[in-house]
């Protein structure tokens, strides 16, 4: 987009903040933001997707903006959507509206929904893409990947000591971190579709796979329970409880992995295997982003987070580009990409 005025940017920018919001609750949709102004420019109306199955982001604007809305500028950080599913089109709704003017970032790459700006155009409803189109990719980023690639967004979490540990020779691993590095797993998991182990880790630590609160309840949606591997996995397992649904994949194979995952619609796989599953993604290049969480604190033996990758020399080193670090309590969270996934 061209002539973008600075009024236009503050309302997409306004509208990227209003999507953050939906995160973790619109699974296995989008988070959509939209802002209103009416003909006179003033601010009409805003909303957001917030759950999957309810109004999308512009039609939460559109009740909030009423009559407002005529002849005005919906400012909105996806395309449209042209597709009737749980709801109906977002682009007839802006149509029925009459809304006079559409700016929206990002167009819509799921082949389902999109369509809704040709659809206004049809309509003589001005429309123009791209605003903003960084951000609100930025803050979209797990969804448009996972529709881009036709498989979940994997994210690699671990917990390691200053030497590369993570878990002592005896396999015991509770608590590498402190809580406050412990509660920000949670916080994640929350924005999750799923959480993903291996059988050896199951046997061993017999993790709940639960998002819960300081006080160890279970909260909110609970993501899908994924366990990795052919062997049984005992009935008296906790990720067999009635806490989430779980489900059993007896492959070793990460795209197999990812391929029954993406039939059950998950968007967002959250990685907390042990170094056996987690090399298998690393060599399979099935790993988009990594979130490792570095205590204060050495071993100097016991396992290590990840498995042999086949690296034979320095040659063979695996780099990845730090998006960020964050210091909770003593710990630090370190939030890194491949290399090449540079751009969204």
């Amino acid at each position: 987009m061209t002539n973008a005025s600075p009024i236009d940017v503050a309302w997409m920018r306004r509208a990227i903040e209003l999507a953050a919001r939906g995160l973790g609750s619109t699974h296995p949709n989008p988070v959509v933001g939209c802002v209103i102004t009416g003909r006179d420019g003033h601010p009409a109306g805003e909303g957001f997707h917030a759950v999957a199955g309810g109004p999308h982001a512009e039609v939460a604007a559109l009740r909030m903006a009423g009559d407002r809305a005529r002849g005005g500028t919906a400012y909105v950080t996806l395309e449209p959507c042209n597709h009737t599913g749980r709801t109906g089109p977002c682009a007839d709704a802006l149509i029925e509206a009459g809304v006079a003017r559409v700016l929206y970032a990002v167009p819509d790459p799921n082949r389902q929904a999109a369509g809704g700006a040709d659809k206004l155009r049809s309509k003589n409803v001005h429309v123009e893409q791209g605003l903003l189109r960084a951000e609100a990719e930025a803050v979209n980023h797990v969804w448009l990947h996972s529709v881009r690639m036709g498989r979940p967004f994997v994210t690699w979490k671990f917990a390691t000591t200053l030497d590369g540990r993570s878990a002592a020779p005896d396999r015991s691993s509770r608590w590498i971190t402190g809580e406050q590095a412990r509660a920000d797993v949670h916080r994640q998991r929350a924005e999750c579709d799923a959480i993903a182990v291996g059988t050896q880790t199951v046997l061993t630590d017999d993790p709940e796979l639960t998002v819960r609160d300081a006080q160890d309840r279970p909260v909110g949606r609970q993501p899908l329970r994924v366990v990795v591997g052919d062997r049984e996995i005992p009935a008296t397992a906790r990720v067999r409880n009635d806490r989430a649904e779980t489900l059993l994949l007896p492959t070793h194979d990460p795209a197999e992995v990812l391929r029954q995952l993406d039939d059950h619609h998950i968007r967002h796989l959250w990685l907390e295997g042990g170094p056996t599953l987690a090399a298998a993604f690393l060599r399979s290049g099935l790993v988009d982003q990594i979130v490792a969480y570095v205590a204060p604190a050495v071993l100097g033996s016991g396992f290590a987070a990840i498995g042999d990758l086949g690296a034979e020399s320095i040659d063979h080193l695996r780099r990845f580009q730090l998006a960020d670090v964050t210091r909770l309590g003593d710990d630090v969270r370190l939030t890194l990409t491949p290399l090449e996934q540079r751009t969204h």
